[in-house]
């Protein structure tokens, strides 16, 4: 049962070729089995995940027919979940049970869907590759000596090793997309706003977004159609109608117009990965879209400006775990000041206390103009040639990630570099656009993914397109060997 798709599980629950029961048990225990190579879960939560698959099976018997319903699901761990450990990736968090569950976590389980668990990621989600998580780093089910990608690393890993067939993920400048690319996923990172981040705990504000990993285009549609919508409770939602996303599937590609940004195709990327681009453009190509070089001439400045304004909002978003209300809370302390300095220095982890420090410097006295300000409007402009490119295209088609999956550890001593593994993927999340990476093939033994971006509201012709290339390719159905 391990082997099939969100689709497949659906339509086995449909006509009674297995029970929600019998499917958790089975994945409870693979989990229990294979984890402990992978390190993908912070917390297995065995005794909510059989009590929801009990009632999905009585919903069923009762004459329910969700889609979702008794499909099992796992929660990247900064969506708040009611009475489990949500503990970001982090020391800080490490004792905080959430008092409520998330809206996306909601309407998952309103749906029927089961909570095996709760995954592993970079700490408050700031990394590339799921190596500064408080739990230690997630491996890649491809090559147990890789990273998995972050900061969505402990989901894209389970579901690439087929520990369940789907996991929620958050995407702030690629951690969605960048380990789907990694681990041979579909990634999708929805329009901002498109997903409620109520009871996500932020890390920077104006750019995370909730979305979803599987498999397959397919399962993203089913995961997507009951996640999104607006939420009166999340002052970014977006009241805008939640289209049919599998309605559209199957519809043709014929006059599709695809632009290939030249500036994703210069020093950096490898070459390799170049070729497999160029083949995924030819299989398009095929299902009959037409493919045009585009420009987007300040793409130059997207890696700056994304990592001036992240950290200034971690800087203000993290200001709140001080050790007084909640999280974790250094021992005798002398005086406030003293408990300030100490909890934050012991809850933190170095990449979120190095990011906190950029962030504040840029945000203060006599430095906000030059850098803050500066940065939003490189945004502005960033935000601008998508919007001309639009225009002449109707999608955007490029590599997700310059590298293969790095080897654990290789660019812990260069921050920077893992930075830059980020550079095709940040832009849609300082533009506010919607953006799906899908498998395309592999370098090395190593899965590589290609990245679409659409439109605002366009998650339908994104599914839509990859979809339609995975109904030609067989990339999407390999499975790491030993899982």
């Amino acid at each position: 049962m391990h082997q099939l798709t969100l689709a497949e599980i659906a339509r086995g629950l449909a006509d009674k070729s297995f029970s929600s029961e019998e499917l958790t048990r089975a994945l409870l225990a693979r989990i229990q089995q294979l984890d402990p190579q992978l390190n993908s879960f912070i917390s297995v939560t065995e005794e909510l995940a059989l009590g929801q698959a009990r009632a999905a099976d009585a919903r069923r018997a009762a004459g329910e027919t969700g889609a979702l319903l008794g499909a099992p699901i796992a929660h990247k761990d900064l969506f708040c979940t009611q009475g489990v450990r949500t503990s970001c990736g982090s020391r800080m968090l490490d004792n905080f049970e959430a008092p409520y569950d998330a809206t996306v976590v909601a309407r998952l389980a309103e749906a029927g869907m089961v909570t095996l668990g709760k995954t592993n990621m970079d700490e408050f989600a700031m990394g590339s590759a799921n190596e500064s998580s408080h739990y230690g780093p997630v491996k890649n089910p491809w090559n147990l000596e890789h990273v998995p990608g972050g900061s969505s690393g402990g989901s894209a890993a389970a579901v690439a090793a087929r520990l369940l067939p789907a996991a929620t993920g958050t995407d702030t400048g690629g951690s969605i997309r960048q380990p789907a690319a990694l681990t041979n996923l579909t990634g999708l990172k929805p329009t901002y706003g498109r997903v409620s981040r109520w009871g996500m705990i932020a890390y920077a504000s104006s750019l995370d977004q909730g979305g979803p990993m599987a498999r397959t285009a397919e399962d993203c549609a089913l995961l997507l159609q009951a996640m999104a919508g607006f939420d009166a409770k999340d002052s970014t939602s977006i009241d805008e109608p939640v289209a049919d996303y599998s309605a559209d599937l199957n519809a043709s590609l014929q006059g599709l117009r695809i632009g290939l940004p030249k500036e994703y195709f210069g020093a950096g990327l490898d070459p390799r990965i170049a070729e497999l681009v160029q083949a995924s453009v030819k299989e398009l190509e095929k299902l009959g879209a037409v493919v045009k070089e585009i420009s987007l001439p300040n793409m130059q400045h997207a890696i700056p400006a994304y990592y001036v304004i992240a950290p200034a909002e971690a800087s203000s978003n993290l200001s709140r775990f001080d050790g007084v209300r909640f999280g974790h809370r250094c021992d005798n302390p002398k005086d406030l000041t003293d408990l300030y300095k100490r909890s934050r220095g012991e809850g933190f982890g170095t990449e979120v206390q190095r990011r906190i420090m950029v962030g504040t410097y840029a945000l203060s006295a006599g430095y906000y103009d030059a850098y803050y300000l500066q940065a939003q409007k490189i945004r502005r402009l960033i935000k601008n040639d998508f919007m001309a490119a639009f225009n002449d295209v109707d999608l955007i088609l490029g590599p997700t990630t310059p590298n293969p999956a790095w080897k654990l550890g290789a660019k812990n001593s260069d921050p920077v570099a893992a930075y830059l593994e980020d550079v095709y993927t940040i832009t849609a999340n300082l533009a506010g656009l919607p953006g799906l990476s899908m498998p395309a093939g592999f370098v090395e033994g190593l899965p590589v993914g290609v990245q679409l971006l659409a439109p605002y509201f366009q998650e339908g012709r994104l599914l839509n397109v990859a979809h339609r290339y995975q109904q030609v390719t067989d990339w999407h159905t390999r499975a790491p060997n030993g899982f």
